[in-house]
């Protein structure tokens, strides 16, 4: 009965006994920033719709926390949307802003 309690790991399955799943000691696994993942060399400020994933609706730029990039890459990515928006590939603001003007305009009685 005491051996059996005092076996290592490796000897259980051995004995036909299902090994058992570990669990994580620190939580959740680190994601991974995207733009590493896909292993793109250079940001280009002309494309378009890689760089429109990484703006919100309302065409501001994602932090880092939300969009999971590394420091240089989010550097780099600031920096082509910054391009973009200076040679108007990309939009300072949003559509709807733009129509509506913000704040939006108060009526003079």
């Amino acid at each position: 009965m005491v051996e059996e309690a005092e076996r290592a790991p490796e000897q259980q399955a051995e004995a036909g006994e299902a090994p058992r799943q570990r669990k994580r000691r620190y939580g959740r696994r680190r994601k991974v920033c995207p733009i590493c993942a896909e292993q793109v060399k250079q940001i280009d400020y002309k494309n378009n719709a890689f760089l429109r994933r990484f703006l919100t609706d309302r065409g501001r730029i994602e932090s880092r926390r939300k969009l999971n990039t590394c420091a240089k890459h989010q550097r780099a990515l600031a920096r082509a949307i910054k391009r973009a928006r200076h040679v108007a590939l990309l939009p300072f603001t949003a559509e709807h802003i733009r129509k509506l003007g913000w704040p939006a305009p108060t009526p003079v009685s």
